[in-house]
């Protein structure tokens, strides 16, 4: 089995760690530095690291088994973290129906939902 895990910049480390349990994700080793997230299998590094440039550029993609269930965990992300809206799902030209959050750092994810006949997830 293979496995990749990006590490993500936190420009507030305690409040990004904070948004990403909203989520659901679940933090499975932290330190001052960093924080190593899981959700289903998928996962991520936190830095308590932060360049403007480069959370600004950088987007993830994931697939979650029911999106509209998962989606509702984004409700109270801009009030709560001050994020920028989401984008609520919708079906894109590509065959996916996708929504997009920002997270406190300005990272950009794609929330896709599993196709059935695919091997996307």
């Amino acid at each position: 089995m293979a496995l990749i895990r990006p590490f993500l910049p936190a420009s507030d480390f305690a409040a990004s760690k904070a948004f990403y349990e909203a989520l659901g994700f679940e933090i499975g080793y932290q330190d001052a530095d960093l924080a190593i997230f899981d959700y289903e299998g998928a996962g991520f590094l936190l830095q308590n690291l932060y360049v403007k440039d480069w959370a600004e550029n950088l987007m993830l993609q994931l697939f979650v088994r029911d999106l509209d269930e998962w989606w509702r965990r984004t409700e109270g992300l801009v009030e709560r973290f001050n994020v920028q809206p989401p984008r609520p799902p919708r079906a894109q030209q590509w065959g996916l129906r996708v929504g997009f959050l920002f997270d406190p750092a300005g990272v950009l994810w794609q929330a896709s939902e599993s196709g059935k006949d695919r091997d996307d997830g």
